[in-house]
């Protein structure tokens, strides 16, 4: 049986309360159980994520894989759809599913993540690249981005008027507008979902590929933002932060191809997302206190900046 790492466990239960415990509970059971059923054994440590854990693996004919068991939770169900569409191309190979389980055997590659570059463009440039070539034609049944618009809007007005906070009104229209605009009418194209650096890593078969997407169908621009929110980070400290934040913005527009204008947008958007949430519920690395308010303050700066345009 898998010991189940102590941090996970505590995260998950933190998270899910008493469904977080009852499915820890049969972790190591599933575990168990499906390695029997795609002939592996176990080869490493047990690593985690926020919602599941990997187990490095071998299969039958010696093959290194790692078995990825998920809490079950809606956001986890199109991850493997997504790993079928891109079939490998900027993404890990996935070679069994257990959707019921919320369980695949995936293509090992290596711990390193691309957060650990530390040449800033070289980052954003490998996750543009990459958001390129997983833009492909989204399978039919992934969640359309555009059918969250309407949640969305009604979630900023009503986190405008409940939350105290203070962002300026022009940067609340601003994430508002890209939702009524931008939102409502997207292409049916393959989305991550969560392409920050982090869930790019180092890998043999090609340089870089993509892990833990949400597989959604909607507009590549989005996931402009859900790179700049962890890249923001590391800015803290430059001089000139209005300068280095659209830097962000123009090198992974032209990196991925897309439209500059349109990815400025979405990571306007997401940051004001950001600033409400952290208000609401606190951020995964500060859920209370001192450093909760400076990492707010911080999600309202780099609103603010992404609404000032060009």
């Amino acid at each position: 049986m898998i010991a189940t790492p102590e941090e996970f466990a505590r995260g998950t239960v933190e998270r899910e309360g008493e469904a977080g415990a009852e499915w820890l509970a049969t972790l190591p059971g599933i575990v168990e159980e499906l390695l029997g059923c795609w002939e592996c054994v176990p080869d490493g440590e047990v690593m985690h994520g926020g919602v599941g854990v990997v187990v490095p693996v071998r299969r039958r004919g010696g093959e290194a894989a790692v078995l990825k068991v998920s809490f079950p939770h809606p956001g986890n169900v199109h991850e493997p759809d997504a790993f079928v569409a891109w079939a490998g191309r900027g993404a890990v190979l996935l070679h069994e599913r257990d959707d019921g389980r919320f369980a695949m055997l995936l293509e090992r590659v290596e711990p390193a993540t691309l957060a650990q570059v530390e040449d800033g463009d070289a980052v954003v440039t490998v996750a543009g690249r990459l958001n390129r070539r997983l833009a492909v034609p989204a399978p039919p049944g992934l969640p359309r981005l555009r059918g969250q618009a309407d949640a969305w809007e009604e979630q900023l007005r009503r986190d405008a008027h409940e939350l105290a906070h203070s962002l300026p009104r022009r940067v609340v229209d601003a994430a508002v507008a890209t939702v009524r605009e931008l939102g409502r009418v997207q292409p049916d194209t393959l989305v991550h979902g969560d392409l920050h650096a982090r869930n790019i890593l180092r890998a043999g078969r090609e340089p870089w590929l993509a892990v833990d997407p949400k597989g959604y169908a909607g507009d590549p621009a989005y996931d402009g933002g859900t790179l700049l929110k962890l890249r923001a980070l590391t800015l803290l400290e430059v001089d000139d932060p209005r300068r280095a934040v659209h830097r962000i913005v123009d090198v992974f527009a032209e990196a991925a191809e897309l439209d500059r204008e349109r990815v400025r947008r979405w990571a306007q958007f997401h940051a004001v997302q950001a600033a409400f949430w952290g208000r609401r519920h606190g951020f995964r690395i500060a859920r209370s206190g001192p450093r909760l308010d400076w990492l707010t303050e911080f999600a309202d700066r780099l609103a603010e900046l992404l609404a000032e345009g060009a």
